[in-house]
């Protein structure tokens, strides 16, 4: 039975199609339902120490040195390295990147809601199968489940909401895929503390409690993308708030267009490639030292932390112990400011116009990254953090406003395809940033470097970095006319994305197909507190569960 047949009616697009009095603050959190439970990609490094001694439970059961990565595939009589376990973290971005671009183009036309339940079934039928390779000890059944199915749930989840939440909020494109982008972000945030409290629970005397924990986050994280893929609506075509005026009657908008570029031609029009590039640089020195915070403090401030006048190598096992605590709790505060940063930064964007917002993330950032040497030589704690906060909160930030940017460059009608082929540099920049800043941290400490030091040449590649990002983002222009869609093509892709046309013009609303979910009475506020409840209350426990480890820090 396929998705298209009547069975499964209730997915198409045209079922979707929102009717008179439907609050738009509804989709938002439908959306964050969706990205809260993707986002625990981030945070899959919480099962890698447990899965690491699955077999010896209380200590590792070690691979001879025979067993090679191939070997450790198939292997089921010694444990997994972690060095092999972040082949998974890997596949999760780079399937992430290539399955939205692949898929984009269907998803405008299927619709948010046939997505986000393929997103759903990928996502969690690939923790299911990652359980049974735990089970069975296969560790290519964990990179097949959440590795590759997973990670085109990944791609399908991440991209599903853009499209429509930019239709639904033109007044506020940015601070709109900057609410659910946020939740991507704050996924790990409740699902790694989630994760280990299971563990706790399910863990044995002959098991690490890793496969029953998949399964039950499997069934939560299923309940709540269904909630999300079922709430999402669309507005119809020609829909606008009531009162707004579209900002093509605004001189200082002029980067704004109101017509559409086919996802099949972006591939050739300079201005994706720029913001190709603009993206792939931010995230490329974001990412290159978000994986690396800890270790950087501990290095860098070694027994200070703890008040302890000595270097990181002169400490003894304990205070190695004390500072990796002060370092978690860093590590927390930090992704407290990528998640605020992903709301803040593109909400601005909407008063300052997207290209303006780069430019502070370059300029800014540039300045911040070259002061860390100089906060690190001088012991200045306090600037030292501060930078990496603000560093972390742009890092975030560009993820939220970069779809925004594309809604502004090429329009509307195909801006999640659109989106979906950009986040190609997502996936680069997963493998550019990370390798910049470990291998020459690698290369400092074979010439003998001092550890404390041994981050300041990155600090200025990654200005570098930065100041091509700037470089692009400057040479950005609006989109020629040419590349545009005629009329007769836009109306056709209209016909094959099921759109229906508005009934009434300034904020008026036409009535769903008959029998839709979408015609039914105006919403009622009560709906909308309790959509917004329940994505809530989980950000909220993850909040406080994150600042708990930050007190850590501060204490």
């Amino acid at each position: 039975m396929s998705p298209s047949s009547p069975a499964f009616g209730f997915l198409d697009k045209e079922r979707i199609v929102a009717g008179p009095g439907f609050n738009r603050w509804l989709v938002p959190p439908a959306a964050l339902a969706i990205h809260l439970c993707i986002g625990m990609a981030y945070g899959f490094s919480v099962f890698w120490l447990p899965l690491s001694k699955a077999l010896g439970v209380q200590a590792p059961l070690a691979c001879g040195p025979e067993v090679g990565f191939l070997q450790e595939l198939f292997v089921s009589t010694c444990d997994w390295k972690v060095s092999t376990l972040g082949w998974m973290y890997t596949l999760f971005f780079v399937l992430l990147g290539s399955s939205a671009a692949t898929w984009g183009g269907w998803l405008e036309r299927a619709g948010p809601r046939k997505a986000g339940v393929v997103s759903a079934v990928c996502w969690c039928g690939g923790m299911l199968i990652s359980a049974l390779g735990v089970h069975l000890h296969q560790f290519w059944l964990m990179l097949l489940g959440s590795g590759v199915i997973g990670g085109i749930g990944l791609g399908l989840g991440y991209i599903s909401p853009v499209s429509t939440l930019i239709k639904w909020f033109p007044d506020r494109r940015g601070m709109a895929t900057g609410m659910a982008i946020m939740g991507f972000g704050g996924g790990a945030m409740i699902g790694s503390p989630l994760a280990a409290e299971l563990m706790k629970a399910f863990a044995s005397d002959t098991s690490v409690g890793v496969a029953p924990t998949f399964v039950v986050m499997a069934l939560i994280y299923f309940v709540f993308m269904m909630g999300g893929a079922l709430g999402y609506r669309v507005p119809p075509t020609g829909w606008k708030p009531a009162g707004w005026t579209p900002p093509a009657t605004q001189a200082q908008d002029a980067m704004i267009t109101q017509g559409h570029v086919h996802v099949k031609k972006v591939w050739g029009i300079p201005q994706f490639w720029l913001v190709w590039m603009v993206l792939c640089m931010n995230v490329s020195a974001g990412i290159g030292v978000l994986g690396m915070a800890s270790p950087m403090l501990q290095e860098v401030f070694g027994g200070s932390l703890i008040g302890v006048q000595a270097r990181f190598g002169e400490l003894d096992k304990a205070q190695l112990t004390a500072i990796a605590g002060v370092a978690a709790g860093f590590t927390a505060l930090l992704s407290l400011f990528n998640i605020g940063g992903r709301f803040f930064w593109a909400s601005l964007s909407d008063k300052l116009g997207r290209k303006l917002t780069y430019v502070v993330f370059f300029v800014l950032g540039g300045l911040l990254y070259a002061s860390v040497p100089a906060s690190a030589t001088s012991g200045n704690l306090l600037l030292f953090v501060a930078a990496f906060c603000v560093i972390l909160s742009m890092y975030g930030g560009g993820f939220a406003t970069v779809p925004a940017y594309l809604a502004d460059l090429f329009g509307t009608q195909m801006v999640g395809a659109i989106h979906g082929r950009l986040l190609t540099a997502w996936a680069t920049a997963g493998i550019l940033g990370p390798v910049v800043v470990n291998y020459m941290r690698d290369h400092q400490l074979s010439l003998g470097t001092p550890r404390e030091q041994v981050y300041n040449q990155t600090m200025f590649i990654l200005v570098g970095m930065l100041g091509v990002g700037l470089l692009c983002n400057l040479l950005v222009r609006p989109v020629a006319a040419r590349h545009f869609m005629t009329a007769a093509e836009l109306a056709e892709e209209k016909r094959l994305a099921h759109e229906q046309a508005a009934a009434l013009a300034g904020g008026g609303m036409a009535s769903a197909s008959a029998g839709s979910p979408g015609s039914a009475a105006p919403t009622s506020p009560a709906w909308v507190a309790l959509a917004w409840l329940a994505v809530g209350l989980p950000l909220a426990w993850g909040v406080w569960r994150t600042l708990q480890s930050v007190a850590q820090f501060f204490a």
